[in-house]
């Protein structure tokens, strides 16, 4: 069964929006899931969106996606690519939808001479942790990932 990846349109909105959903009830945060296709539309693409996404298709059905976008590396002054979210159907898993975009999204960043190309991964999720290590990714330890959202980051942003 071939895959087919390619760029997501507009028209894609409601399909991403299932995806995001289908992968926050998958990491058990269904209800953090505020995206509307509405959203979607605007901020992937909608005019000075920054964020792009693929789509990957099995005889012609949406089976995945990809979520990202270019970062930027001071110390190497290149951008990087970001990958936010990447979601394979239940059913699909298994079959190289995951690391056929993981595959073109490298392919995106040499095109773009990023100077990397990263992700995070819930610590949990043993099956995708196999699937980057085999593609020779490798964990940064020493990092830790902070994050100020909602009240909090309100609050801070207003001296609170």
């Amino acid at each position: 069964m071939p895959l087919h990846i390619r760029e997501a349109v507009r028209e894609d909105a409601p399909t991403l929006l299932r995806f995001i959903r289908e992968l926050a009830i998958y990491e058990k945060a269904e209800n953090e899931v505020l995206a509307t296709v509405e959203t979607i539309e605007e901020t992937i693409f909608g005019a000075g969106a920054v964020t792009r996404a693929l789509i990957c298709q099995m005889d012609g059905e949406p089976i995945g996606m990809a979520v990202w976008f270019f970062n930027y590396s001071t110390w190497q002054g290149r951008n990087g690519l970001y990958l936010e979210d990447l979601y394979v159907t239940p059913d699909a898993r298994g079959m190289g939808a995951g690391k056929a975009m993981l595959r073109r999204l490298a392919a995106i960043a040499v095109e773009n001479n990023c100077g990397r190309f990263e992700w995070s991964v819930l610590d949990w999720n043993t099956p995708a942790i196999r699937v980057y290590g085999a593609i020779g990714a490798e964990p940064l330890n020493e990092w830790i990932r902070y994050r100020l959202s909602g009240e909090k980051l309100v609050a801070f942003a207003s001296g609170s």
